[in-house]
């Protein structure tokens, strides 16, 4: 009986040894978590006698658990290094069978594809071509396309004239004589194939009726004014149309009645034909299909210095992918050479209602089971999920310190195992000997 207990012992030690061994062969692998073994005592089964206290057969390996405490998360210098802060896993496709991982150590294979080491794709809410998540779970996938320009639809300027300038009553504008106009800004717009056109604005004051102000606006595309033609051009035009300015009004508390009567100070331009540096077509959409909106609605006239407080359009030019960004809901967006950005997808997550119950599966990955119960999608950062740290890895949480006191531990273990059958065979060596 001394035989098999002590190699009960022996067994069971050399698993401690094997786990505390497997847990420091791994103390830097990324998104590792260590294992511990749990023991139990061994009885023969039977009916006991009243008082009876019965002997051991010995020790047997319960389990061996899985510890997924989180591991310290340090940075790289790798844009789609994942970290998970929190609970949950990465969801990977490994040729059709999804694998699960809290290693984060992703790159693009040669369709750029997000994998990880062992070409497994990562999963998550794939993006529609206007970066607008679909809802769609599948293989997240990194354009390397140029992003299409996109032509100017709205114009929007917030500034102030200033209500103590003269008015301009007799002076005919001239865009080339300062002295025509009170004010000016500029800035640029995109036509449909992306090219730049400088918009500029004058503003002149004109006299006022009453409690209400008013002041022109000259719009100019590229040097040529745009407006309001005095009348229809013939076809062709033999001589240039002439141009009526905007009209802006306002009240006596300087704020903005309408403006070319519009009550919420937004002007139509429908009469831009974009060119070329030769005052030609340059092929990009014209006329009704290049109309953008002039929006001056927080346009004021107070007694300040001129300025502008905020200008903006949403036309951009073509643009060539220039890095990757990565929120903490885990949306990869990318960064493109004219200043934009686009969704591209949102790495999904999963979560189990028994994470001990997942299987290892190798590769620093685990697969779902019976025990584990069905894996719980779900986008980063919401309910029991963790967030996403970019530019970073997690470490390893095995504590390399408490393992080698183990190791010392499963040691005298073996050695007090290996001494019981030594000494049994001791024993039994006296019974075989006598005489």
């Amino acid at each position: 009986m001394a035989f098999n207990t002590g190699l009960s012992g022996l067994r069971a030690a050399a698993v401690d040894l094997d786990v505390t061994g497997n847990n420091i062969a791994n103390a830097s692998t990324v998104g590792f978590k260590g294992s511990r073994v749990q023991f139990g005592d061994l009885y023969a089964n039977g009916f006991l006698s009243s008082g009876s206290a019965p002997v051991g057969d010995g020790v047997g390996v319960q389990s061996v658990k899985q510890s997924f405490g989180q591991g310290n998360i340090s940075f790289t210098d790798n844009g789609l290094d994942l970290a998970i802060d929190g609970d949950g896993f990465f969801v990977l496709n490994n040729g059709g069978e999804l694998r699960y991982s809290r290693a984060g150590q992703f790159g693009t294979d040669k369709d750029g594809f997000v994998v990880n080491n062992q070409n497994m794709r990562v999963q998550g809410d794939i993006a529609d071509a206007a970066g607008n998540l679909s809802g769609r779970t599948d293989d997240l996938q990194i354009s390397s396309d140029n992003l299409s320009p996109r032509g100017t639809s709205s114009l929007r300027t917030d500034l102030n004239l200033d209500a103590r300038e003269q008015a301009l009553v007799e002076t005919e504008f001239n865009p080339l004589n300062p002295s025509t106009y009170n004010h000016v800004t500029a800035t640029t717009i995109f036509d449909s194939l992306g090219n730049p056109h400088e918009a500029t604005q004058f503003y002149t004051k004109r006299d006022s009726l009453g409690s209400q102000s008013n002041w022109l606006l000259h719009l100019q595309i590229d040097g040529e004014l745009v407006g309001g033609a005095a009348a229809p051009p013939a076809t062709p035009p033999t001589t240039p149309p002439t141009y009526y300015p905007y009209t802006l009004a306002f009240d006596e508390g300087g704020a903005l009645i309408s403006a070319n009567g519009d009550p919420d100070g937004v002007i139509s331009i429908d009469n831009w034909e974009p060119k070329d540096g030769n005052r030609g077509a340059n092929g990009a959409a014209i006329l009704g299909d290049a109309i953008f909106t002039l929006d001056l609605g927080r346009t004021t006239q107070y007694g300040a210095n001129f300025g502008v407080n905020d200008q903006r359009q949403d036309g951009y030019t073509t643009g060539r992918l220039s890095g990757l960004d990565v929120t903490q809901e885990g949306v990869i967006f990318a960064r493109y050479t004219n200043g934009q950005s686009k969704s591209l997808g949102q790495v999904a997550m999963a979560s189990f209602t028994n994470t001990d119950g997942l299987s290892p599966a190798g590769d620093t990955g685990w697969v779902e089971t019976f025990e584990s119960g069905q894996a719980v999608i779900g986008r980063p950062d919401t309910g029991t999920l963790g967030a996403i740290q970019s530019s970073s890895i997690e470490e390893s949480n095995v504590d390399l310190s408490a393992e080698l006191v183990n190791l010392i531990i499963a040691q005298r273990n073996y050695q007090a195992n290996a001494k019981t059958i030594e000494t049994s065979d001791a024993v039994t060596q006296t019974i075989i000997n006598l005489r």
